[in-house]
């Protein structure tokens, strides 16, 4: 069985999405602070968002190569669980974020091939979890949430010293054989739950939850 397997919903954008969220069984929502991300939001709007946001789901903030002034105004304003530094920050600034806001870090590694693997060892031992991600095509404008995947194989048999997340191309009808494929405990998902880019779907949000409640295809 897959049951268990803690799911985060990021780039919600609408109340409607955390309500979505909420009636899902999601355990964590992320916010995205990326201008040129279609799931962008202001610090005003994640701010009323979050506030709505139910009792049990942590509140993550998605940021890319955020200097102290973004993360200030933002860690202020909206009431967080948890910052995922999603760009190119090196293990001194995920430590440093850390020190200065005292909130958990999670720390984005994009992954090709098995070269990418190690500098997941070298991250886990400064952040307080993992998110183990795809490497955006070379074209990407954004280092997430590109609908791509990774091959699954290269982390099958990894464990690592602090929590990790699986995320990269996840969607209701391959979310079961990932898990089942990677030993993942945790998955994360944004564009495999939309209608459109920026758009989440209530029914796919319900539906990716409720694929990791059956056993698995494989």
């Amino acid at each position: 069985m897959t049951s268990g397997v803690r799911t985060k919903i990021c780039g919600l954008t609408r109340p409607e999405d955390v309500s979505a969220v909420a009636e899902a069984g999601a355990a964590y929502c992320g916010f995205v602070f990326f201008p040129k991300s279609p799931r962008n939001v202001s610090i005003e709007t994640a701010r009323d968002l979050a506030i709505d946001v139910p009792v049990g789901i942590a509140k993550v903030a998605l940021v890319v190569n955020a200097d102290d002034a973004l993360l200030d105004a933002i860690t202020a304003a909206v009431p967080l669980d948890m910052l995922q530094l999603h760009g190119s920050e090196s293990p001194e600034r995920v430590s440093q974020v850390r020190g200065r806001y005292g909130l958990p870090v999670m720390k984005a590694v994009g992954v090709a091939d098995a070269e990418d693997v190690s500098a997941l060892d070298v991250y886990a031992d400064v952040a307080d979890q993992l998110l183990v991600d795809a490497k955006p095509p070379k074209n990407a404008t954004l280092p997430g949430g590109n609908g791509v995947s990774f091959d699954w194989r290269l982390i099958s048999a990894r464990r690592w010293s602090v929590p990790w997340m699986l995320a990269g191309g996840l969607t209701p009808d391959n979310v079961a054989d990932a898990v089942a494929l990677t030993g993942a405990r945790q998955v994360d998902v944004s564009s495999g739950v939309e209608s459109a880019p920026g758009v989440k779907d209530a029914e796919l949000i319900r539906d990716f939850v409720q694929a990791l409640q059956v056993p698995s295809l494989r």
